[in-house]
């Protein structure tokens, strides 16, 4: 068993779209329908500017990482990991260097490529944990209340991964820094 490294990341605010309000010390993301007019927001390459994505502010190229993330009033988001030179023209999960769980619709999917897969979670827990072990070729989608893991990705990493988030409506919390639940194996 590798040691967890506890990933400690913050919400990188250059990523952010304008819709996306970081608070809590950049570690909580709201959904803004309105949003900073675009023109007032320092304009970055780094800035995604058609799709409200932000990304953690930390880059992992290896070991085994784990943190949650608390979904208030949302009903239509996304949590994963991308390329930290993905380009910000498009969104997570729409293409091949990124990995994410979606949550629309009422249903959750697993999203690469723009190819969507059902995900059988029942209901939408108010908080989920996400695994990734980037040797392995894992992200985990974690459910922390019994724990294990409820839907997997599988894919050669080939870059430094971000933590990734996108968010159409509602609030969401990220907690790193975590100890990876026991079983989780």
């Amino acid at each position: 068993m590798r040691d967890l490294i506890h990933l400690q990341f913050r919400l990188d605010e250059r990523t952010a779209h304008s819709s996306l309000d970081l608070f809590k010390k950049d570690t909580g993301i709201i959904y803004r329908m309105l949003g900073l007019d675009p023109s007032h927001v320092p304009n970055n390459p780094e800035r995604f500017r058609d799709w409200a994505v932000v990304f953690g502010d930390e880059k992992i190229s290896s070991g085994r990482h784990y943190w949650e993330v608390t979904v208030k009033k949302s009903q239509e988001f996304r949590l994963g990991v991308a390329e930290a030179l993905m380009s910000r023209d498009e969104c997570v999960g729409t293409n091949n260097s990124s990995w994410m769980f979606g949550y629309a619709q009422r249903k959750w999917f697993a999203m690469t490529s723009n190819k969507m897969v059902p995900v059988t979670l029942v209901g939408k827990p108010d908080r989920v944990g996400i695994l990734l072990d980037y040797e392995a070729g894992l992200l985990g989608l974690v459910d922390i209340e019994k724990p294990r893991i409820i839907h997997s990705v599988r894919v050669q990493f080939k870059s430094h991964l971000c933590p990734a988030f996108g968010l159409w409506d509602g609030e969401l919390l990220t907690h790193s820094g975590l100890e990876e639940p026991e079983g989780l194996k």
